[in-house]
């Protein structure tokens, strides 16, 4: 990350971007890094011991994300007020902040029971396989899919 861009973030968004710049090359051995920010992971449940990360954790492989899991965050009222906040960064600029999911929220309302999962693909592994850095150089749909 060049120094000029470092004034567009703050926070745990700086540490992000550090992350990705300066240590992520260099996990080349199967790596889990694990208890992310809270900010960075609006759809996480909250670490059991520290208030301010998640109980996330993802799998770093050949300097590359192979895997993103989470518990997922079961009170309603937190989601949304994390659901808000993220819509506040949204409109401060930070494309990557997580749109509001009224659905969602009110699944939770209703008691929908506690969920957790893993996210890995094969145009992970391929990204991996084929030494590429980005994962839309792997997956051909959205390449193909207009802009509008």
């Amino acid at each position: 990350m060049p120094a000029e861009d470092a004034g567009k973030h703050s926070g745990a968004r700086l540490v992000d971007e550090v992350f990705k710049v300066y240590l992520e090359p260099h996990l080349v051995q199967p790596t889990f890094v694990i208890d992310y920010p809270k900010a960075l992971s609006p759809l996480a449940r909250l670490h059991r011991d520290e208030p301010t990360l998640t109980e996330r954790f993802e799998l770093f492989v050949q300097g590359h994300e192979l895997a993103n899991a989470f518990s997922e965050l079961n009170d309603p009222d937190d989601q949304r007020a994390r659901f808000e906040d993220q819509g506040r960064q949204r409109a401060a600029g930070d494309e990557e902040a997580q749109q509001y999911d009224a659905d969602y929220v009110r699944a939770l309302e209703y008691g929908m029971p506690p969920a957790g999962g893993v996210g890995i693909g094969v145009d992970r592994l391929i990204m991996v396989l084929t030494d590429q850095p980005s994962i839309r150089d792997v997956i051909l749909f959205p390449a193909m899919r207009p802009e509008a």
